[in-house]
């Protein structure tokens, strides 16, 4: 079925931020139809405004999916416009982050159908990959709308339990930031090493892009890849034997890492 054809009843998207203008932008070059999107955003950029739709309007009486991308402290206010469709065929698709299903069975009911996401800033360039997880009462229609949907800006993989949203926080959503503090780290090194300061941002940025592009389209796992480029007794052995020490080394530093983002992430579930 047509990807319209299975949003004929609406989709609603309460919060169009960053990450909901990014997901939109991905759904109208998909071809969705601007005449079934309605937009709850107090705060609407000049390019929301410019959008032939439904854009702080009246809310249908039906919608086929809701997504919820508001922040933490608006959510039981956005909820409050959610009720009414709670007892339909409504699919309620969250990408706010720490915010467990269990409260929004709270507020829609058990019997609502409902799926928590996790994607990450790439999405702004259709490069993103987002973890979803659904309640119970999810059917597999429901559960492919959202992949559809959420396709649209990346990949999509399926969680088996909600507790591992914690870890995948840890690691995908809060990565890119860490991503983007390697490359000014690297830029800097290079400084250190004599290079002038925009070379050396260059140099880092289009070694972390082109590596990491390496890595998602090469057979050969990351591990090997380094092997490639790693001469006995070379330059880059020298590197990584400073990268890989047991004790100090990046292992260490970015296990440390993501357990403290995935911690944090349990404490704003409540879990």
């Amino acid at each position: 079925m047509d990807i319209n054809d299975r949003l004929a009843d609406g989709l609603l998207l309460l919060g169009c931020g960053k990450m909901g203008s990014a997901m939109l932008a991905g759904w109208l070059d998909q071809g969705i139809d601007p005449e079934n999107i309605w937009i709850t955003e107090p705060n609407p950029s000049e390019w929301l405004k410019s959008l032939d739709i439904h854009l702080n309007e009246d809310l249908p009486e039906t919608v086929a999916l809701a997504l919820i991308a508001v922040k933490p402290q608006m959510m039981r206010q956005a909820l409050a416009q959610l009720t009414d469709y709670a007892g339909g065929s409504t699919v309620f698709l969250s990408v706010a982050a720490g915010i467990s299903i269990d409260t929004y069975e709270n507020f829609l009911g058990k019997s609502a159908s409902i799926v928590r996401a996790m994607p990450n800033t790439p999405a702004a360039i259709g490069k993103g990959i987002t973890a979803i997880i659904g309640n119970d009462s999810v059917d597999a229609d429901a559960l492919r709308l959202c992949q559809d949907l959420l396709g649209a800006i990346g990949q999509t993989v399926r969680l088996q339990a909600e507790s591992q949203m914690d870890a995948v926080t840890g690691v995908s959503g809060s990565g890119p930031a860490y991503v983007f503090f390697m490359i000014d780290a690297l830029a800097a090194a290079g400084q250190s090493q004599g290079l002038p300061a925009d070379l050396a941002m260059q140099l880092a940025k289009a070694t972390v892009a082109g590596a990491g592009s390496l890595a998602a389209q090469s057979h050969e796992t990351p591990e090997q890849l380094r092997i490639n480029v790693t001469s006995p007794n070379g330059t880059t052995q020298a590197g990584l034997e400073v990268l890989m020490h047991p004790e100090g080394g990046l292992d260490a530093l970015m296990n440390a890492t993501v357990a403290k983002a995935a911690d944090r992430s349990r404490e704003l579930s409540g879990g």
